[in-house]
């Protein structure tokens, strides 16, 4: 009996069947664990904010009801705008959670951005 030792590569074509081909098919990695909640929560902040001025929407109030959430809720997303532009940016930032919870906490963020002083803040955020 002879024995044929080779390495097989499928590919997938659209209409779902697999073709055997001889060399590897290059496909993409998908990105390892997900986009932190803070990071979306800032994104949502900023393009909210973006909106309002752009004359999309009214106001928060009408957000709040596009968005299905209640106006504090609202008002708790949008309030990180008050954070400096440097924490800002280091919650856009944030690495992508593999597992398990989240490192920083929404409670954490909402006494820095009660302080309108963007130095205290920036100690705030420093010694969390």
């Amino acid at each position: 009996m002879i024995t044929v030792k080779r390495k097989l590569h499928f590919a997938t074509e659209a209409n779902g069947r697999q073709r055997i081909q001889k060399t590897p098919v290059a496909t993409d990695v998908a990105d390892v664990g997900r986009v932190p909640r803070k990071s979306r929560l800032m994104a949502l902040a900023i393009h909210c904010e973006q909106m309002i001025r752009e004359g999309e929407v009214a106001d928060q109030t009408e957000l709040a009801r596009l968005l299905h959430v209640s106006q504090p809720r609202m008002t708790q997303i949008m309030n990180l705008l008050l954070l400096a532009p440097d924490i800002q940016e280091a919650l856009l930032f944030l690495p992508r959670t593999v597992s398990g919870k989240e490192p920083i906490h929404e409670k954490l963020l909402r006494p820095i951005a009660a302080v309108l002083d963007w130095a205290r803040q920036r100690a705030m955020w420093a010694g969390r």
